[in-house]
């Protein structure tokens, strides 16, 4: 390259410095989820599984096309149609339905206590696929919050029990979303937060559609208007704007810290399941769920090594500013950042 030359040079990085902008974000996007149990319990009754897990992700991909179009969105290229392909079989496909299912068969309550475990799920899947580094700390405290989101929970259903098929599911429905979430959170970083879920969407949208129809010709949906207010929450807030701050948040990061704000979900979860659905709000629930809130503001304080953080750290050693220090010195480079 010529001494002034100029180049544009994409940089994956996080998109801010400031780690507290990411646990905002990312709380923001916890609130919107925090209601998706207990809907998806309230439209369970009325509409059948099937319509409600594919339903709901055609309302959110007819969303997203119009977002995509006005805002004239550039088409992801190469490798990131593959990535959007992990994000939708996690969040789009997978979560909706595996819960959709599940929730037919037990409380919005027994939901939350396996759904607790996603924080560290998704912690995991972002030290596996983001290179994040936290200390031995940041785990035991993940692992005391997890405990105590599992025994919260427990506590308010009576306690998991056996097995059941609907266990299994929502263990699935934990692993999808967790994939979903920590490839999504490192994609945003390219695409943007809300133009990754929208992406997710459009991709899945043929399959979603195609089950939808099916559905419906199978069983016709039939439903009170509070079932239909729920089910357009699950499909306008919990499938499409919900990610829009959840996916800011985790795009900012550090990815692994900004996941476990997930640890208050099962606590706002069944807060609104007793206001929902009639379930009672104890003195148990409310110290229960100071203990969960005091765990998950202790695992995002912990801060990650310097060479994990995602705020120290670009996606090879060649885009450092050390190794690049010299080329900087000759050439103006413009940096792009998307989101």
């Amino acid at each position: 390259m010529k001494v002034n030359s100029s180049a544009t040079q994409e940089i994956k990085q996080p998109l801010s410095s400031r780690p507290a902008a990411g646990l905002w974000w990312g709380f923001v996007g916890v609130a919107a989820f925090s209601f998706t149990l207990p809907f998806t319990r309230v439209a369970v009754t009325g509409l059948s599984p099937l319509f409600i897990g594919s339903g709901r992700a055609v309302v959110a991909t007819v969303l997203a096309a119009f977002a995509l179009t006005l805002t004239r969105q550039r088409l992801p290229r190469g490798a990131q149609w593959a990535r959007i392909a992990v994000v939708a079989g996690g969040v789009v496909v997978g979560f909706p339905l595996l819960t959709s299912f599940a929730l037919t068969s037990v409380p919005a309550s027994h939901g939350a206590v396996v759904i607790a475990l996603l924080p560290a799920a998704t912690a995991t899947m972002a030290v596996i696929r983001g290179h994040e580094r936290p200390p031995r700390s940041f785990w035991m405290i993940t692992g005391a919050g997890a405990v105590a989101a599992i025994g919260f929970a427990s506590a308010q259903s009576g306690g998991i029990g056996q097995l059941q098929l609907a266990d299994l599911l929502l263990f699935g429905a934990v692993l999808s979303a967790a994939i979903g979430y920590a490839e999504g959170g490192l994609l945003a970083r390219e695409l943007g937060s809300w133009q990754t879920v929208s992406w997710a969407l459009v991709l899945s949208s043929p399959l979603m559609a195609g089950i939808a129809a099916f559905s419906m010709a199978s069983q016709p949906p039939s439903a009170t208007p509070v079932q239909w207010a729920a089910f357009a929450y699950l499909g306008v807030v919990s499938m499409f704007f919900g990610f829009f701050a959840w996916y800011r948040g985790l795009a900012i990061g550090p990815m692994a810290q900004v996941s476990q704000i997930q640890l208050v979900q099962p606590v706002l979860s069944i807060c609104w399941a007793g206001l929902i659905l009639g379930e009672d709000l104890t003195w148990a629930t409310i110290i229960g769920g100071t203990a969960v809130i005091l765990c998950a503001g202790l695992a995002v304080r912990s801060r990650p090594r310097a060479a994990g953080s995602d705020a120290d750290v670009l996606d090879s050693p060649q885009d450092s500013p050390r190794n690049n220090a010299k080329d900087n010195a000759k050439d103006t480079v413009t940096v792009k950042q998307f989101g």
